[in-house]
């Protein structure tokens, strides 16, 4: 056990912040010994990332603990423990070196039950490791939604078997929970809120997105293949979410492609293929409740940057089993108004599901595209308006019938790994942080 370095830092805490309650001031002596805490707290935290081992379990007390500089660790096999989301907090708000708040390049890694605030840049983000778990934490800014905010909360890239579960994600001015260019992926039990994109899954393969609630965003649950990056993603389960109003206006930095969505979008597909949205709760989310649109329409850059290997259109899109209310009343974008007002009349609202109509010519069968690449939609009355973008918007059209069909159901995600947790199991190190939260 780690933890006699620490002992002492804990003891001077409590000693002087005792020493300042007897004294009867105004509370000055005891800023001055929580600050001096906190310096503490931060020197200690370092120096275990830096000379962690694998196995090895660091645990952080309750507190809040103000940092101004980055966090990273680059040892594979270790855990990061708090005491609580709410009782072990980690505020960046006072920064003044590095971008994210905790930086992770390695595998077998295990983060739960802290919060970390107020980041320049990035909260917390793992990048290129395997089997990886982020539970119970909190990422937030809490000054609320800001473009100035750090772009994503959680944000594994690059990953392999990947779990995310029971967090909150509040404030990004990207993506509160993001995944990107990963393989094996579960996000469930999640709640985001007030970020421009809730919950984001980008050029990953094989993701679960399940049991989560996106409300106050101004996209709930996103899943997108941009260009430019190592590999397309495609199979993505969304299911059994709670996605609601959300309708906060985008706040995203201009010119990055979360600042092209709709305000009012609860899922959104864009370019991705082979997704499922089922079993979901999906509501008052003003602009539409589903989006499924194509690179060209999102109004994204296609110039000569762009690879020439990037497929653009969402294809094998499965909508079924949804329950759906409110939403389409009061779009973003003033065509899409102009358009509700003229197809809907102004008390009317756009149906469940907007689609631009955008499909690739050259995979057409006879003039039709073929099953396996649809857009299905087996939704009870669940409607849909197709406002053929690709013709200038000619032939506009809430026709359903070629979309009521049914696609070969993906299959459940299972990660590789089986995690024991090593409370209780006797065979990591663990070092302990000490510090009083009085």
């Amino acid at each position: 056990m780690k933890t006699s370095a620490y002992i002492g830092v804990a003891l001077a805490a409590v000693l002087a912040t005792a020493c300042s309650r007897d004294s009867g001031d105004n509370g000055a002596p005891q800023d001055a010994a929580e600050a001096s805490a906190s310096v503490d707290f931060q020197q200690d935290l370092l120096e275990q990332l830096i000379s962690a081992k694998p196995g090895d379990v660091i645990e952080l007390p309750a507190g809040e603990f103000s940092l101004n500089r980055s966090l990273s660790l680059n040892v594979d096999g270790v855990t990061l423990r708090g005491a609580g989301m709410d009782k072990t907090v980690l505020s960046f708000k006072d920064q003044i070196q590095g971008a994210e708040g905790l930086l992770v390049n390695a595998s077998d890694f295990t983060i739960e039950d802290l919060a970390i605030e107020d980041t320049i840049g990035d909260a917390l983000k793992v990048n290129e490791g395997e089997n990886i778990v982020i539970r119970n934490i909190r990422v937030e800014w809490t000054n609320g939604p800001a473009t100035e905010n750090g772009a994503y909360g959680i944000y594994p890239v690059q990953t392999t078997n990947t779990l995310v579960e029971g967090t909150v994600a509040i404030g990004a001015s990207d993506a509160g929970i993001y995944v990107g260019q990963s393989r094996n992926v579960i996000v469930r039990n999640n709640r985001a809120e007030y970020n421009v994109a809730g919950i984001e899954i980008e050029n990953t393969i094989g993701a679960d997105v399940y049991d989560n609630v996106a409300t106050n965003n101004t996209g709930g649950i996103l899943v997108f293949n941009m260009p430019n990056l190592p590999q397309p993603g495609h199979s993505t389960r969304v299911y059994n979410n709670k996605v609601f109003e959300n309708n906060t206006d985008n706040f995203g930095h201009e010119g990055t492609p979360v600042a092209a969505v709709p305000a009012g979008s609860g899922v959104v597909i864009n370019s991705n293929d082979n997704v499922e949205i089922f079993d979901n709760e999906i509501a008052d989310n003003d602009t539409a409740n589903v989006i499924v649109s194509s690179y060209y329409m999102a109004g994204y850059s296609t110039d000569k940057s762009t690879q020439e290997s990037f497929d653009p259109y969402p294809e094998g899109i499965y909508i079924y089993d949804n329950r759906f209310s409110g939403g389409g009343n009061s779009p973003d974008h003033i065509e899409l108004k102009a358009l509700k007002v003229a197809k809907f009349g102004l008390s009317g609202s756009l149906p469940d599901v907007l689609w631009d109509g955008v499909v690739n010519p050259e995979k057409m069968v006879d003039g039709k595209v073929p099953a396996e690449l649809k857009l299905c939609i087996d939704n009870s009355d669940a409607g849909i308006l197709n406002v053929d973008f690709s013709n200038d918007f000619e032939n506009i059209s809430t026709d359903i019938a070629p979309h009521q069909c049914s696609l070969e159901k993906l299959p459940q995600i299972v990660l590789d790994f089986d995690r024991q947790e090593s409370e209780g199991q006797g065979q990591s190190d663990v070092a302990t942080l000490e510090a009083s939260d009085a």
